[in-house]
């Protein structure tokens, strides 16, 4: 069961800090993500969700899209943890052609998360999660984090344990 924050779309600092970072694509070898300098709008997350799922009855109440890869797939806050604030919801990814994952616990994780050169499809993703540092995505974790630094694989392994059944209640929304 989702359960919502609310309609609270201010956009955190953090990831206004994020937006102005350009990620390297490198041909693929680095990290594929497109932030945004706002949250899409609830009728714009509303119709995604239900293309996305094929299911016409969902609206978007669930998520605070913040960013997408080359294809479209997107990065998103999801609130799910009742009266919490968005900085402390997961951070998911859906992608273009059904991918999906939970990425981080929080914001404050997803920005180490970045630290650590990955973006959230890469994250969601991969298996392997290797370390490859990015000193400038420290910094800005540094200065906006509240979490302590982890690797990602750290990171990844405990939002995956924390949301296990993600993926399954997503299939269950798809029509």
């Amino acid at each position: 069961m989702t359960v919502t924050t609310g309609d609270d779309r201010r956009f955190p600092a953090a990831l206004a800090a994020v937006a102005r970072i350009e990620f390297d694509y490198a041909d693929g070898e680095g990290v594929d993500f497109e932030p945004y300098d706002a949250f899409d709008s609830a009728e714009e997350t509303t119709d995604w969700i239900r293309h996305w799922t094929g299911n016409h009855e969902l609206d978007g109440a669930a998520y605070r899209v913040f960013g997408q890869d080359g294809a479209g797939g997107r990065a998103a806050l999801w609130c799910v943890r009742a009266g919490r604030p968005l900085a402390e919801q997961p951070v998911v990814f859906l992608g273009s052609e059904g991918e999906r994952g939970v990425v981080a616990g929080g914001l404050s994780d997803f920005l180490w998360v970045l630290a650590d050169g990955y973006g959230p499809m890469e994250a969601a993703l991969d298996d392997e999660l290797e370390s490859c540092p990015d000193p400038s995505l420290a910094g800005l974790a540094e200065r906006y984090a509240t979490t302590p630094r982890r690797p990602v694989r750290d990171i990844v392994t405990e939002v995956r344990a924390a949301f296990p059944s993600f993926s399954d209640d997503l299939d269950a929304l798809c029509r």
